[in-house]
């Protein structure tokens, strides 16, 4: 009699408040429409993962679905490779290219990932975890759920979630920002586009380049630039078309679908609702509040020493962050509404793309020094 109520018998309230978790991203991909691919699958894992003797997980000393998915994709990085992969072939480096000075504000919107690498030291974090915890301001799930695995991989839960949750809030987070640092007559400003083509030569050697000088500089982020990289030699080859429309679309889809139940699987009660989460959540929101507060600001540094024909809108330095292409949009939304007819958007997506640069250059270096440091 005891095995048959067992189901009610052994949820606990730290169960309840993980459903219940699980129940607002639902909430916020269906209602809200917030990142569903990703929001929905986590949300759905969160509460499958909690249910009754976590079945899908482990049961009687055999591995569930979920535990399967996470040590074939997770542990072993494969499914953020495979995203990034997918997320190459979706990139068109040309908007970058026509504005090549945009690589700065992709480099200036990672200041939030140093800051709150010192903030979490200082809070008693190891640097190895501190360093784990600040790559969520880059707004870059893979990166993230790359370094933590292999800094924090006890953290690996709460870090991903943040990670990809603050990607999904792009709208809600970084308009406020953007508007507290900028007046009207700035958000106002207008940038010329031009239109010059860009050498088909120049689009199918840069991911190249990139890699080999990533390979060189810094081994071990081959691995995350290489797969991003060979992602967007598929799609400039122009001799692989389908291929590449299978990357960005199946390839993506599934991945993403995969990804995110297996995040979700590792929102466990007992290892996700403590003090330590509580404050890993905070600190990957300031650190993508500073990452956006970096850019704008950087923009505004610049601005002092253009002449006034030539200034840049700061809102696109917010687009350095890497959350490809939902920042880009949410600035062009934020100017049309400042001002009908104002069209930022191929600058905000410059700058959008240098940012997926810049977190991937910017968790390589992480990679690199960080074991370095610790000795």
């Amino acid at each position: 009699m005891g095995d048959l109520f067992v189901g009610f018998t052994s949820i606990v309230w730290q169960d309840l408040v993980m459903y219940a978790v699980g129940a607002v991203l639902i909430w916020l991909a269906i209602q809200k429409e917030y990142e569903p691919m990703l929001l929905l699958p986590i949300g759905f894992g969160a509460i499958l993962v909690n249910l009754p003797l976590s079945v899908v997980w482990e049961h009687e000393g055999s591995a569930g679905f979920l535990k399967v998915l996470y040590d074939g994709g997770i542990a072993n990085e494969l499914f953020p490779i495979l995203i990034f992969i997918a997320v190459g072939a979706m990139i068109d480096f040309g908007p970058l290219f026509k504005n090549p000075f945009m690589i700065f504000f992709g480099a200036a919107a990672q200041f939030g990932i140093f800051a709150t690498m010192i903030i979490a030291t200082l809070l008693g974090f190891s640097l190895k975890e501190a360093a784990s915890i600040g790559i969520i301001g880059a707004a870059d799930g893979p990166t993230a759920i790359y370094v933590a695995n292999k800094f924090a991989r006890d953290l690996l839960g709460p870090i991903s979630v943040a990670a990809y949750s603050y990607m999904a809030l792009v709208p809600l987070i970084q308009p406020p920002v953007i508007k507290l640092l900028t007046s009207k007559k700035e958000r106002r400003i207008h940038m010329v586009y031009h239109e010059s083509g860009v050498p088909r030569w120049l689009k199918i050697t840069f991911p190249i380049v990139v890699t080999m000088i990533s390979g060189i500089v810094a081994p071990i982020s081959v691995p995350l630039v290489g797969s991003l990289m060979f992602g967007n030699l598929i799609r400039e080859s122009g001799v692989l078309e389908r291929l590449s429309q299978t990357a960005q679309n199946e390839l993506a889809y599934l991945v993403t679908l995969l990804l995110g139940i297996t995040i979700g699987s590792s929102m466990r009660a007992d290892k996700f609702l403590n003090v330590q989460t509580l404050m890993i959540l905070g600190m990957g929101l300031v650190a993508f509040v500073f990452d956006t507060a970096g850019g704008v600001l950087f923009a505004k540094l610049v601005n002092l020493f253009l002449p006034h024909d030539k200034k840049i809108n700061p809102m696109i330095g917010a687009c350095g962050i890497s959350a490809f292409p939902m920042s880009g949009r949410v600035i062009q939304k934020m100017a049309a509404e400042e001002e009908k007819g104002n069209i930022i958007l191929m600058h905000a997506i410059g700058s959008n793309v240098s940012g997926q640069l810049g977190s991937i250059i910017a968790g390589g270096m992480i990679l690199a020094f960080v074991p370095l440091l610790v000795g």
